[in-house]
Parts: C-alpha cells; structure tokens; sequence
C-alpha cells in the first residue's frame, strides 16, 4: 500500500493520502516476554478457578504459590501492544 522510496511521492504523502497517520505506519509491535506470559497465563488460570476473587484476593492466591505480583499488576496486566 505503501511505498517507502517511491519515486513521486514521499511517505508522509502517501500516508495523508490512505489516511493513515504516519506513527501508525512506522509503528512495530513489541512481544511479550516469557515472565509476563507466565504472569498472565498464572491470572487467568486463577481468575477461571476463582471467578469471584477481587485483584488482590488473586495476588494473594498467586503469592502462595511463588508468583510476586501486585494487586496493581492483576489488575491490568499488559497487553501484547505495549509491552511490560
């Protein structure tokens, strides 16, 4: 869609002209490190034994078995947009 050395118009032309803002053009993805998933994959797997646990009552949960984590943490965890 978009040409980075197209020889007529430049990127930010390109971009005004799809309607793509150009931070979303040049935006790459970051993944998400293991710790994190395991952090995640420990919350849902709490969350679905638990569906009536509050965030810090899963903190706590995740605390006895070796999982440091916040209420904060449990509360929003990180997606895989944005990282940590």
């Amino acid at each position: 869609m978009i040409v980075r050395d197209h020889p007529c118009l430049t990127v930010s032309q390109q971009c005004r002209l799809v309607k793509l803002s150009r931070s979303t053009f040049y935006y790459a993805p970051i993944g998400i490190d293991d710790e994190t998933l395991v952090e995640i994959t420990a919350i849902d797997k709490a969350f679905t034994k638990y569906p009536f646990f509050g965030s810090r009552q899963i903190a706590a949960y995740l605390r006895r078995d070796g999982i440091r984590i916040g209420s904060h943490r449990v509360r929003r965890p990180p997606n895989a947009d944005h990282g940590p």
